[in-house]
């Protein structure tokens, strides 16, 4: 009989490609405009990341973690074509930073603060796609994050070891995209209020 946490651990995994179908139907339709330097961060941290919880004894936990890092480089790729085109200097500077704090990583070489470095950095790039979404709420697909803040959750629980290398991600994630998918509701909402006015 299958440990629970690995069963959990294979369920998160899959949510991420169920969530991110029509995520990746929406870009290449061109409904969505995924931000090219959000996904580069995304996709690059997030694989860092896994490793560092892989080694930390994270177990099936860690398999969100490289299901979406593999799935955000996809996004990436996609961005190339199907991406915004409005990068502004603002963003570049988050771009910059979140490479900065890369660096930073690569001196300390401790896992501790490279988690936390790391999950700062994605942060990081979350700003232009924040910005981008503020101005244009229906450029993302919100049923993609809503999902993402379910399986961080049940992605937490399927941990086999729990110390801040390994659920220092998940944890900001499951906030991260709980709070995005409000943001996306409540502009989505602002924007239909001023067209009935």
């Amino acid at each position: 009989m299958y440990d629970l946490k690995v069963i959990v651990g294979l369920i998160a995994s899959l949510l991420v490609f169920v969530g991110y179908v029509p995520y990746i139907r929406d870009t290449i339709k061109g409904k969505t405009k995924p931000h090219i330097y959000s996904w580069f961060i995304w996709g690059f941290v997030t694989l860092l990341v896994f490793f560092f919880q892989f080694n930390a004894g994270a177990g099936a936990g860690s398999w969100l973690t490289l299901s979406a890092g593999l799935v955000c480089l996809l996004i990436f790729g996609l961005s190339f074509w199907h991406g915004i085109r409005n990068i502004t200097r603002l963003d570049t500077v988050f771009l910059i930073l979140a490479l900065a704090a890369l660096g930073l990583y690569i001196i300390t070489k401790q896992p501790l603060i490279s988690v936390i470095l790391l999950v700062a950095i994605d942060m990081l790039g979350f700003i232009p796609t924040i910005r981008k979404s503020w101005n244009k709420p229906y450029t993302e697909t919100l049923f993609s994050y809503s999902l993402n803040t379910f399986r961080f959750a049940i992605g937490i629980y399927a941990l086999e070891t729990y110390t801040i290398v390994t659920y220092l991600y998940p944890v900001a994630w499951l906030f991260a995209n709980g709070l995005f998918s409000v943001l996306l509701i409540v502009r989505r909402r602002q924007l239909r209020k001023k067209i009935d006015d």
